[in-house]
């Protein structure tokens, strides 16, 4: 016996000995089949839905994409080279068609090796811009989409560090673009310039509550590069590529023209910077132009906002969510706080909204009051208007239909947010007299598309309302048989013709034309399914409860070959979760998992390990549920563990697992899930958390829907932090994170001090950090690396 288990330890230690010096590895040939595949292009179609763009782009980055220069300021990643995103996803190929033909047709004279991004239609429909980014810059190109042609409008001068550079005119023959200042200051490099100084930060004693965030500027240096990298100079460029200079350099966040083509919205940041909250929250001002750059009027001056009142429902004060009504020539819309933006503060009503009509020389006009926090207003194409509000305390959400002319209001949604079975849907759009979209509305009749999940499975429908009556009545309600609909657009109401997708769990989603009356449908696309060697792995939604009532789902996979009927070999359990924070216990039992979704295996889930003899349960329900004024985060733990418990025991009641092989696993906070489960429950034989936070003292000021920070409940954040329990976690633990993260609250810290923490207790743990990634993984070298490590540490801990 003791001959034994030298040996298995010897074993155990050579395992994780060999790791130390570790090159990149490829998973078992069952998932490698899987995991290397070729992505389906991506669809993109104009309003019309006459144009249809195919783009292409490869399945993974690779390491080299990964490490291209790159500067973290103000919450920016930014290739200093090239002044675009270094996150930034390219596509390499464009194909275009008619979308009743049957052949795409290659765009041609596309740039050599394109990195192809920010692709959109112009106004009229006839054209495509896209970026290209080379090994010196950003460059516009336009495609005719009559002779599928593409060519090249200006130089890699464009300034995409501040998102999209560039804006179509509204006659769809010019372009208003931000390029680099011809003046341009020469970067800082940090690392060789001497400081100056300290770095002094004060506090004047406001109370505020900002969350951890990530790649902030730290010194006067950062504030240099910011500067630098985010200036532009504005100019009018048309399809020839002839230049009009309009602006001078300035840091311009945001451009946009009226619907009428008459007036040009500009926000600018300004200064002071900070070094606690990113660029979203620096001071800013925004100005309304005529069309040759002339100011009109300041409409809007936001001053730093490092300060900022407690809760999910708060807001800064003065004017939020300015924009161009859609439906007007010129007219702004923006909303202002009327209780200071605290939502600790009584008041009849939170927020008002206004309207704002140019010249902007009269003041502006009051258009409606929210009586909770106001969250969008969406135009129609008649007389009315829907604003939206919400409520986070409460999960509460209602929608207005306005009568523009006379001011009235109805209700139509007041309900829940998180009841999906009671949602309306969206309404339908369509583009109105100046290209914009707003909602589709005809002799007092309007459109809404839903997700139709109820408890008796997923049903996509179409209502037709009736606008002052708000009666619905059901057109189409979707009963695929062994299949899925998604109800993408209304093409044709009267007709009866509707765009949509098709898919179940062995036919990768394509998009149909078709008429809901006669049930006919035409394919537009016909992707074929890219995972052949699983279309036989079983699947389907189980539905079970937890111990105090609760219902929950999960969609369990099996073997293709496995014999569901004799259940003679008893399979290891993997589970996959998320924990999602409700109010009541009716919305948290609710299923919108639907077991005919196509199969689409990905680094994010354990559904490859079904070719490897494993059962899955994957998007297990985790709710964590606060009812009242108990707050969901109260109990977390222990609903934690019912949630695992309930999950495992509606599996082994089918009698397919072996309950004593039953592995957990989680991305960021479903890694924070699986260490506090290994440390608080005996449920598992082994967890996998991936890119997690496992001490909240380190994010004091709220985490995921937590709002209160750590002095208000000290006992939650100690309690629900698996480092402060390192002492008590004995079960494996694969900790993986990607060295670069950027996600607020999970920093590679996160992981490297759990893990010395746990190594140090004597707890069976490995660290595996992913070179360059940030907090979803995108390089192939890594990402095939992280399944050989998970099948590695599966097969250990679960079959050996």
């Amino acid at each position: 016996m003791k001959i034994k288990l030298t040996i298995c330890l010897l074993a155990f230690l050579n395992f994780y000995d060999a790791q130390e010096n570790i090159t990149y590895q490829k998973p078992s040939a069952e998932i490698l089949k899987l995991a290397d595949y070729d992505r389906p292009p991506g669809v993109l179609m104009n309003s019309k839905k006459d144009w249809v763009v195919f783009t292409y782009r490869p399945t993974y980055k690779t390491l080299e994409d990964l490490s291209q220069q790159e500067m973290k300021l103000g919450g920016l990643r930014i290739n200093p080279v090239t002044n675009i995103s270094s996150t930034a996803t390219y596509s390499n190929n464009l194909k275009i068609r008619k979308i009743n033909d049957k052949n795409e047709i290659q765009v041609k004279n596309l740039p050599s090796n394109p990195k192809i991004t920010y692709v959109s239609f112009s106004p009229d429909e006839k054209k495509l811009a896209f970026t290209n980014t080379t090994v010196k810059g950003v460059e516009l190109w336009v495609v005719d989409m009559e002779t599928a042609s593409a060519k090249k409008i200006t130089a890699d001068n464009l300034n995409a560090n501040l998102g999209m550079p560039y804006v179509w005119y509204n006659d769809s023959q010019s372009f208003l673009i931000r390029t680099l200042p011809q003046n341009r200051a020469v970067l800082i490099d940090a690392a060789k310039d001497l400081p100056t100084g300290p770095i002094v930060s004060t506090a004047d004693g406001k109370v505020s509550q900002n969350r951890t965030y990530q790649d902030l500027l730290k010194n006067p240096q950062d504030e240099k590069n910011f500067e630098t990298l985010t200036a532009s100079e504005i100019y009018k460029v048309d399809l020839t590529g002839n230049l009009n200079k309009l602006k001078d350099q300035d840091m311009y966040a945001g451009l946009s023209f009226s619907p009428d083509g008459n007036y040009m919205l500009a926000t600018m940041i300004k200064k002071p910077f900070s070094y606690i909250v990113p660029l979203s929250r620096f001071p800013s001002t925004t100005v309304v132009y005529d069309m040759k750059g002339n100011i009109v009027k300041t409409v809007n001056d936001v001053p730093l906002n490092e300060i900022m009142p407690k809760g999910f429902s708060s807001v800064r004060t003065g004017k939020r969510n300015m924009g161009w009504r859609s439906d007007a020539p010129a007219t702004l819309t923006y909303a202002e706080a009327l209780d200071g933006g605290d939502q600790s503060k009584t008041a009849d009503f939170r927020d008002e909204i206004f309207t704002w009509e140019a010249p902007f020389t009269a003041a502006p006009k009051s258009f409606f009051k929210t009586k909770q926090r106001y969250q969008d207003v969406v135009w129609t194409n008649d007389h009315y208007a829907i604003v939206s509000e919400g409520w986070y305390d409460t999960r509460n959400t209602k929608s207005y239909l306005i009568d523009i002319n006379n001011g009235e209001s109805k209700v139509f949604d007041d309900r829940n947010y998180q009841d999906v079975y009671s949602d309306p849907g969206r309404f339908n759009t369509t583009k109105n007299q100046y290209g914009r979209y707003v909602i589709d509305m005809k002799g007092g009749k309007a459109y809404l598309i839903g997700d139709g999940f109820t408890k008796d499975g997923q049903h996509p429908f179409i209502d037709e309302m009736d606008v002052k009556s708000l009666k619905k009545k059901r057109l189409y309600t979707s009963n695929i048989k062994n299949g899925k609909e998604e109800i993408i657009d209304i093409l044709n109401a009267s007709k009866g013709e509707v765009l949509t997708t098709q898919q179940s769990p062995s036919l990768y989603p394509n998009y149909f034309k078709k008429n809901i009356k006669s049930n006919k449908a035409e394919a537009v696309t016909n992707f074929a399914n890219p995972f052949e060697s699983i279309k036989d792995v079983y699947k389907e939604v189980i539905t079970y409860k937890r111990n105090d009532g609760v219902t929950l789902t999960g969609t369990l996979y099996l073997p293709a070959n496995y014999d569901r009927k004799a259940k003679k070999e008893k399979l290891p359990l993997l589970i996959w979760a998320y924990p999602t924070e409700y109010k009541d216990k009716n919305t948290a039992g609710q299923n919108t998992q639907n077991p005919n979704d196509f199969t689409f295996p990905y680094y994010g889930s354990f559904v490859y390990w079904t070719t490897k003899g494993y059962a899955v349960l994957d998007d297990a329900a985790f709710p964590i549920i606060g009812e009242g004024k108990t707050e969901p985060n109260d109990t977390f733990i222990p609903q934690l563990v019912a949630n695992a418990a309930a999950a495992i025991d509606a599996v082994d009641h089918l009698g397919y697992i072996d309950r004593k092989k039953v592995a957990v696993g989680g991305h960021s906070y479903g890694a924070f899930m699986t260490a506090n489960l290994l440390t608080h429950s005996n449920l598992f034989a082994c967890g996998i958390a991936r890119s997690g936070a496992y001490n909240r003292t380190l994010t004091p000021f709220g985490f995921q829907s937590e709002q209160r920070n750590y002095w208000d409940v000290p006992e939650i954040y100690n309690t629900m932090s698996p480092f402060m329990h390192a002492d008590k976690m004995k079960t494996p633990l694969l900790l993986i994170h990607g060295d670069a993260d950027n996600n607020p609250g999970t920093f590679t810290l996160q992981t490297e001090r759990y893990f010395q923490a746990l190594k140090n207790l004597g707890a069976p743990v490995k660290m595996v950090l992913l070179p360059k990634e940030a907090h979803s993984y995108q390089a192939k070298e890594n990402i095939l690396h992280l399944l050989w490590e998970q099948d590695q540490f599966l097969e250990k801990c679960l079959k050996k």
